[in-house]
């Protein structure tokens, strides 16, 4: 047998870099990993608070820090399945439901140092707050939206809907992630801070858009599959 063909053979046997890629991720230490990772942010925040290191509105830099980790994590869960299609990683899906749960770990602590930190968890006054100003309505509602996601993020509760009823629920995360960009950017134009509202939005646009194109081709070939008649 010619070299050149047991070494073609060898070459087609190796597994790609995608593929080498996605079984790394399949290990169990990836999933405890990201959430160690996921949780340093706070454990900084926190350590921050301790040391008195939060510069001079330290209760505010808890406020700020826990919403701005609400909104990357919220980003980088919609990020999966772009990347995960992109890069040919299926096994970037099993981390989306975590990212997920930890950005509203992320949103549930936001809204407690709110109350706690600004409103001193007088419930009279947190209500009153809430109606009287509309980027703490908007956050609000967000978290609202988030809690049927979060009590469904299981195997369990995708068994007890059915897919498509689970699918159809959690697609208004991008919901959530619009009010919580407009919660975000009301918060910034007190200060006419626009520049990081700006790349959250164009990050966003992005992601949403992408699914808007996808599915569109998806309708687009069922249309077309639809109209065919084989010739027999």
């Amino acid at each position: 047998m010619p070299a050149w063909t047991c070494a073609n053979s060898s070459e087609r046997g190796r597994p790609t870099a995608a593929a080498r890629v996605d079984a790394a991720l399949r290990h169990a230490a990836v999933k405890p990993a990201l959430l160690a990772a996921a949780l340093v942010p706070l454990a900084l925040l926190l350590h921050g608070a301790v040391t008195n290191t939060l510069g001079a509105n330290p209760a505010e830099a808890l406020i700020r820090g826990t919403g701005d980790w609400t909104l990357r994590l919220l980003v980088l869960a919609l990020a999966v399945t772009p990347l995960r299609q992109a890069l040919s990683l299926p096994s970037l899906a099993r981390l989306r439901r975590m990212l997920g749960l930890v950005a509203f770990f992320y949103a549930l602590l936001h809204l407690l140092a709110y109350a706690w930190l600004d409103m001193g968890l007088v419930v009279a006054d947190l209500v009153r707050d809430i109606g009287k100003r509309p980027f703490i309505l908007v956050g609000t509602a967000a978290l609202l939206l988030m809690l049927p996601l979060a009590a469904t993020s299981f195997d369990r509760a995708i068994r007890a809907l059915g897919a498509r009823r689970w699918q159809a629920l959690h697609r208004t995360v991008y919901a959530v992630a619009a009010l919580a960009l407009l919660h975000f950017f009301w918060m910034r134009a007190g200060k006419n801070d626009f520049a990081e509202v700006g790349v959250y939005a164009a990050i966003v646009a992005m992601l949403l858009g992408w699914r808007l194109v996808r599915a569109l081709v998806v309708r687009a070939r069922r249309r077309g599959a639809a109209g065919f008649v084989p010739v027999r």
